[in-house]
């Protein structure tokens, strides 16, 4: 092999069945490269060969191998190497030097390399002036077309002056001329610009010298439509009105005129954000950013100022400032005042209150005639009911509220939100627990009272108890000399039911209830609850104004706009009047039963007070962890003194009355060593995220009149978090303390059992000291704690090791026997001493 390069020789030697290696020290490596990036290294060996003269160079072309026994001829040139000790050489094995040729062969490369990097200097050179002529090139295009962009406008504006100023010619000439309207003219004379018609200077042919077209087609000229788009007639014209923007902008860029400046009044809340600001002041965010930055201030649109910072800036763009809070979105919401002249008489509301299980609910289905008890669960009411009853052609509106001790905040609404309170009280139980809250409600809400003595059918009823009981809470009936009136009933013989009806009417007519229809209507939400089909629903009273669908309302922290209303039979209805109760469709969420509602004007305002309220209670919400709370460090140590066990629960009920109320009961609960935590409480059906929030919080989870889906039943077996379904109050609350008295630590209880005194003490080998002892007083029982008395002072307390009688282990010594005991690990007994006997008893203890 031959190196194309040197013109060296190179013998390869190659051993097919050892691995290729280095026999002398003149032998090198070569790396052949094969395709596909492969390479191989060969073990090469050098030949030198002999320069000669030229004229000798064809009798020694061929390079001569040394041979291993006969010395080397010298040779007659310069350039030859000196001569070499004849030394046995191996087959394959030829001296390795770097020659003259190889030398100059190399320097030529690395000229050759030179000279390239030089011309690809030179190209990269070439290419940047290039690239920089072109850039130059462009930029006078643009410049020439902006140029001529400037010259069109011109020349339009100068086409428009002119085409005006010979309409008015022609107008003054002739007063009635049947001319082609404007948009005509131009398309036409566009329409010969592109035809290649009369340029700039041409003289102007009046539109009366050629037959007007119909309005009809012309008018659409500049309008793309389906026809014009498919035929190749013509192409779209420029419209109108962009060209009279067009004029405008080009006129405001000839003339520098600036826009002209409006001063607004800017209301200013405590905070605000710079986008805000800028949309109230009606300038550009970017400029009141800019503003910032030539304080010294680098912000962003979406930066919070507050209300200081943006007076200053408002004033500087030149506007007024109104300063407002936060909490003045909700000015003018309620309590508008009604001119007298405005207001007409309204029906009465009248709530029914007292205690559980007196006669409520039923004395209102029969005043209805309707039977509302079968439908409540365990025949006690769980939810406020808002009825409306006709009697002798005046309407009365009913609520009925629960008398269960936990429903307490359902009582204090429904005696806030009525007119008269019917105080009902069973004749044969008289006056009970519920029966003195629902008076004091009915005297906080500054209601007057109706008393209704129920079940005078029964043979134990005994009305004049009921009236002479109501005189220690300060009720004062006709019957005893006082104003409050009393009617005698029964809810199932329906006897006295007209004079109760007739005695609320009167009632009425005394209090001269009035209210203006004819303005935005406000009122109370008496219940709220999320229908599966429905969404939020609210039962709601009307106190003032009417009430139509398509209103749009706030109602505590929610809002939203009516979508229908619906009385208690199920019927839809146009407007609801003051005093009537409704279910409104339509809300954003589920409000909270107590919130007032009122009907606002937009639904921008709505929206920014819902917001406004839900971030105050998000507020409060956070201050009430924060001081419950506190650092972790107060946590732990709260923790360690007061040692209180949790009991973590999740409520869903129906409605958000009957969520309160169970709450309400849960929390009473309580104790110093165990206590109720809710995780969370809220409206609708038991979903998967209270399940994986039971999970992380490791509670339980209630369901009151509601039931869980399918994915949170599949969820809570998968991760054993308990579901329990109520539909009474009672059980509810009774399984809650179980649960909780499971959590109390159980109570240590003593019972004494006897006392012994020692007479003697034995010293036994391998026992210890026994003492013998006569029991005294009691018994005294083998395995019972004892304690050593002396001297009246406990010295030992523990238990007994053994007791005997004679020789016989027994288990108990009765009073006035004799016997030895000796005690486990102590054994400082004396004579005299007393030993007491007592047994400890762990007992269960309950809430």
């Amino acid at each position: 092999m031959t190196d194309t390069k040197t013109g060296d020789e190179k013998t390869l030697s190659v051993n097919p069945k050892k691995t290729l290696t280095l026999k002398r020290p003149e032998q090198g490596t070569v790396r052949q490269s094969f395709s596909h990036g492969r390479s191989k290294a060969v073990v090469v060996e050098t030949k030198k060969r002999k320069f000669t003269r030229p004229d000798e160079r064809a009798e020694q072309a061929a390079p001569v191998r040394v041979k291993p026994a006969a010395p080397a001829a010298p040779a007659q040139t310069r350039e030859a190497p000196r001569p070499q000790q004849p030394a046995p050489q191996r087959p394959g094995v030829v001296l390795n030097e770097l020659s003259a040729e190889e030398m100059e062969a190399r320097r030529r490369a690395l000229q050759d390399s030179k000279l390239r990097e030089a011309e690809e200097r030179k190209r990269a050179a070439e290419e940047a002036a290039r690239r920089a002529e072109e850039e130059e090139r462009r930029r006078r295009e643009r410049e020439e077309s902006a140029r001529r962009q400037a010259e069109e406008e011109a020349r339009l504006k100068a086409e428009a002056e002119a085409r005006k100023r010979a309409e008015e010619e022609a107008r003054r000439r002739a007063p009635v001329v049947e001319t082609a309207p404007e948009p005509e003219i131009e398309d036409e004379e566009e329409e010969e610009r592109g035809r290649g018609g009369p340029k700039r200077g041409s003289p102007k042919v009046e539109a009366p010298a050629r037959p007007a077209k119909p309005r009809t087609d012309e008018r659409r000229r500049g309008k793309l439509t389906l026809n014009s788009a498919l035929s190749d007639e013509e192409t779209r014209a420029r419209s109108l009105s962009s060209m009279r923007r067009r004029q405008e902008k080009f006129k405001r860029a000839m003339h520098q005129e600036p826009r002209e400046k409006v001063s607004r009044e800017v209301v200013l809340p405590e905070t605000i954000t710079i986008q805000e600001l800028a949309s109230r002041m009606a300038e550009r965010a970017v400029d009141v950013v800019k503003y910032f930055m030539k304080q010294g201030q680098m912000m962003k649109p979406g930066d919070v100022i507050d209300a200081d910072t943006a007076e200053l800036v408002a004033v500087e763009f030149g506007h007024t400032v109104k300063r407002v809070s936060e909490s003045d979105v909700e000015e003018g919401l309620f309590n508008i005042q009604d001119k007298p002249e405005d207001m007409r008489p309204r029906p009465p509301v009248v709530t029914i209150m007292g205690h559980v299980d007196h006669g409520k609910t039923s004395l209102l289905d029969a005043i209805r005639k309707a039977n509302v008890v079968a439908g409540e669960a365990g025949g006690i009411t769980q939810h406020i009911g808002a009825y409306q009853v006709e009697q002798d052609g005046q309407i009365i509106t009913f609520i009925d509220t629960p008398g269960h001790e936990a429903f307490t905040a359902m009582r204090a609404r429904g005696a806030q939100a009525t007119d008269i309170a019917v105080l009902v009280v069973a004749a044969d139980d008289s006056v009970m627990p519920q029966t003195v809250e629902s008076i004091n409600h009915a005297k906080a809400a500054n209601v007057p009272i109706i008393v209704a003595i129920n079940k005078i059918d029964k043979p134990e009823a005994n009305p004049q108890k009921v009236r002479t009981e109501l005189l220690q809470h300060e009720v004062f009936v006709e019957s005893m000399g006082g104003e409050v009136l009393d009617v005698e009933v029964s809810a199932v013989k329906g006897t006295n039911l007209d004079k109760l009806l007739e005695a609320i009417l009167l009632q009425a007519e005394i209090l001269e209830l009035k209210a203006n229809p004819n303005r935005t209507a406000e009122g109370v939400v008496i219940e709220a609850k999320l229908d599966r089909g429905r969404g939020p629903v609210a039962t709601v009273l009307v106190q003032a104004g009417t009430l139509k669908p398509g209103d749009i309302i706030v109602a505590g922290n929610e809002w939203g706009r009516v979508r229908a209303l619906v009385n208690e039979r199920g019927e839809h209805l146009k407007a609801a009047p003051p005093s009537t109760p409704v279910e409104i469709l339509g809300l954003q969420g589920t409000p909270q039963a107590g919130d007032r509602f009122a009907v606002v004007g937009n639904e921008a305002k709505a929206r920014e007070i819902s917001e406004y309220r839900q971030r105050k209670a998000r507020e409060r919400a956070v201050a009430r962890q924060a001081g419950s709370r506190g650092s972790l460090e107060q946590m732990m140590s709260q923790l360690q003194s007061s040692g209180v066990k949790e009991f973590p629960l999740i409520v869903k009920g129906d409605v958000q009355g009957s969520i309160e109320a169970i709450v309400n009961a849960i929390e009473k609960l309580g104790t110093e060593e165990v206590r109720a935590r809710i995780v969370h409480s809220g409206a609708g059906a038991i979903t998967e995220s209270d399940v994986s929030l039971a999970e992380t919080s490791n509670a339980a989870i209630i369901g009151f009149n509601v039931r869980a889906n399918k994915q949170a039943r599949t969820a809570a077996e998968q991760a054993g978090i308990e579901i329990r379904y109520y539909n009474i109050i009672y059980d509810l609350v009774d399984d809650i303390k179980a649960a909780m008295s499971g959590l109390l630590s159980p109570e240590r209880r003593e019972t004494f059992l006897g006392n012994a005194e020692i007479l003697e003490v034995f010293n036994i080998t391998k026992v210890g000291k026994v003492a013998g002892c006569r029991v005294t007083e009691g018994k005294v029982e083998r395995g019972a704690g004892v304690r050593l008395i002396r001297d009246n002072v406990v010295i030992h307390e523990g238990k007994l090791k053994t007791l005997k009688r004679f020789k016989d282990e027994v288990s108990e010594v009765p009073a006035g026997q004799e016997c030895g005991m000796a005690f486990e690990n102590y054994e400082d007994i004396r004579v005299g001493d007393v030993i007491e006997a007592y047994r400890v008893e762990m007992v269960t203890r309950t809430l």
